[in-house]
C-alpha cells in the first residue's frame, strides 16, 4: 500500500509502507507528521496510525526535550490544492475531429485527473495530466501528418493529370 506524508508543507510520496517506517524510526518522519494512504477519509498524524504508534524514531536525547514544530496541515481530500489542468476538452476535440485512437487515451487520462485531485493522489494527478497532455498532442500531430500526406498526395495527383 503506497503511503503520503507532508513535511514542511509539501506533500511528498507515493513511497511504500516499508520505507515510511523506515524514515519514522529515523526520525525523518515525525509522530506529528501528517500521512494519508488510500482509503483514509483525511489526512491523520502519524502516531495516530494503528500500524505506526509502537514506533519511536531514534532520536539522540539531549536532556532538554523536543520542542514541537508548527507544520501547516496536509492538503485535505476535498481541496484542489492548486489548478491541475485535466486537458478534457481538448482530449475530446482531438477524438472527434481528428484523430481517434491518440485521442481516446487522452481522454482515459484527462478522466483520472480530478478523481486524483480529490483523493489526494496530487503526484498521480500531475502525472495522469502529463500523460492526457502528451496524447492530445500525438493525436493533434498525426492529424497534421496525416492532412500534410494528403495535401501532397492531391499535388502529386493533380501535376501527374496535367502531364496527360
Amino acid at each position: 500500500m503506497s503511503w503520503y506524508y507532508s513535511k514542511n508543507g509539501t506533500q511528498l510520496g507515493p513511497i511504500a509502507e516499508a520505507d515510511l517506517r523506515s524514515k519514522a524510526l529515523s526520525g525523518e518522519v515525525q509522530p506529528s507528521d501528517l500521512v494519508w494512504k488510500e482509503g483514509m477519509p483525511d489526512w491523520k498524524p502519524l502516531g495516530q496510525i494503528a500500524e505506526f504508534q509502537s514506533m519511536q524514531p531514534s532520536v539522540p536525547s539531549n536532556g532538554m526535550g523536543q520542542v514541537p514544530i508548527h507544520q501547516p496541515p496536509a492538503y485535505q481530500a476535498n481541496q484542489i490544492p492548486q489548478n491541475i489542468p485535466n486537458y478534457l476538452w481538448q482530449s475530446i476535440v482531438a477524438t472527434v475531429l481528428c484523430c481517434m485512437p491518440f485521442g481516446v487515451v487522452a481522454i482515459v487520462y484527462a478522466a483520472k485527473v480530478d478523481g486524483m485531485v480529490a483523493r489526494g493522489d496530487i503526484a498521480g494527478a500531475h502525472a495522469a495530466s502529463k500523460s492526457a497532455k502528451t496524447w492530445v498532442i500525438a493525436a493533434v500531430g498525426s492529424w497534421v501528418v496525416i492532412f500534410l500526406l494528403y495535401i501532397i498526395m492531391a499535388v502529386i495527383a493533380g501535376a501527374s493529370q496535367g502531364f496527360n
